[in-house]
């Protein structure tokens, strides 16, 4: 965890990071995937499979490949960044590219485990949400277990939020911690089912038929973990919110500018972080942690569409002839 310069474009004094992408496959499905493997193995599993919008794949087809396992992954056609299709393709991973949203990989994934007994995966397999709760536990114990007062985290799939209630209601029972943070969840504009949900007290299920964002991690219009994150929500007094894909790329290019870079779905938390600043739901001098779930290289052309269509600044690629009278003009330039 790190202090940066975000805090002060977010408005957050005390912000930290929790940097996931740091990962084996760049992501924080790593946690809960290998755990998942693993016990597909003590199962005596010929197969594992999972429907994902690109970590998830990748993260499975990598562990499959360690452990010996064949890996089927379905993807939604062209809805797919080419770093985290590249990863999958490249550990070997049976890859299905489907003409659908992820919803529909899912639902098909689930109708393959259910009659081709193959090993079901996504974060709906308990033994995910076992690993992906060491992200907090290990939060945790890097603050001395002092709770912050506040945990921000994108929200697509809804795995995340059903691990860390899970966290941090154990660890609370385990008196590891005496209170236990608010989380509060970011979902994209165009991808908000759980945010709509959210605003009617939980009372409706929104799903929504054809999610739109560029923070294509959450691009989900039917999250699989929703009851369990309504739990997590009921049990931290957490709230549910959406940022823009403008303040999600505007949250990424502080980032990356910060030189930590994340993923545009990551980036979804920071501008959680300024919008909850702004309307007086977080303190400017409040304890928060967000969560940045995946590596800048995970979608790289979003980092060099933002350098090529900002046409300034210090990210931008700068031709020049083989003459160091023009790298002292470039240098020398405000």
């Amino acid at each position: 965890i790190e202090r940066l310069p975000v805090s002060r474009w977010a408005g957050a004094t005390r912000l930290q990071l929790k940097h996931e992408g740091m990962n084996p496959t760049g992501s924080f499905k790593d946690r809960g995937m290998t755990v998942a493997v693993t016990h597909a193995l003590r199962c005596g599993t010929h197969a594992v499979a999972c429907a994902s919008t690109g970590n998830t794949s990748s993260s499975l087809a990598a562990y499959a490949a360690i452990a010996g396992l064949r890996a089927l992954v379905l993807v939604p056609d062209g809805s797919v960044a080419e770093g985290k299709l590249a990863q999958t393709l490249a550990y070997g991973a049976r890859t299905l590219l489907v003409r659908g949203t992820f919803d529909d990989c899912l639902r098909l994934v689930r109708e393959a485990a259910e009659r081709l007994d193959v090993y079901l995966a996504n974060s709906v397999n308990p033994w995910r949400v076992e690993g992906q709760k060491t992200i907090v536990l290990e939060l945790l114990d890097q603050l001395d277990w002092q709770s912050p007062d506040w945990i921000v985290l994108p929200a697509g799939n809804l795995g995340n939020a059903a691990a860390f209630g899970k966290a941090l209601r154990e660890a609370r029972e385990a008196g590891l911690i005496s209170r236990v943070p608010r989380l509060a969840l970011v979902q994209a504009e165009g991808a908000a089912p759980f945010a709509r949900s959210a605003a009617t007290g939980f009372a409706e299920r929104v799903r929504i038929a054809e999610p739109r964002t560029v923070a294509s991690a959450i691009r989900i219009g039917d999250p699989a973990s929703y009851q369990r994150a309504v739990r997590a929500m009921r049990e931290t007094n957490g709230v549910v919110l959406t940022a823009t894909d403008a303040e999600i790329l505007e949250a990424k290019a502080v980032i990356d500018a910060s030189g930590t870079g994340c993923e545009p779905a990551s980036a979804a938390s920071v501008a959680g972080v300024r919008r909850l600043v702004g309307h007086g739901t977080i303190a400017p001098d409040a304890h928060v942690v967000a969560l940045l779930t995946g590596h800048l290289l995970k979608d790289p052309s979003a980092a060099l569409d933002a350098a090529r269509s900002s046409g300034t600044g210090p990210g931008r690629g700068i031709r020049i002839d083989p003459d160091l009278s023009e790298v002292e003009r470039v240098l020398n330039d405000p």
